[in-house]
């Protein structure tokens, strides 16, 4: 699955909140990098009007989750 989170991280019109979940996603260690995309992927839902759906996949995410 295509994630867009690596774009997004670098991206000044993403809440700098957001680029630092996202951040920490990609530097936690494979066990926690799940966990914190989906952290990242709640704080990304918050401060937009994506829904969860279009939130989960431009992360990468399986369909399905709660964000």
């Amino acid at each position: 699955m295509l994630s867009l989170a690596p774009i997004l991280m670098h991206s000044d019109a993403v809440p700098a909140e957001v680029r630092s979940a996202l951040r920490a996603a990609s530097e936690a260690p494979p066990d926690r990098r799940k966990v914190e995309l989906k952290l990242a992927a709640r704080a990304l839902y918050q401060v937009t009007d994506l829904d969860c759906a279009e939130v989960r996949e431009l992360l990468g995410l399986p369909e399905g989750g709660a964000c």
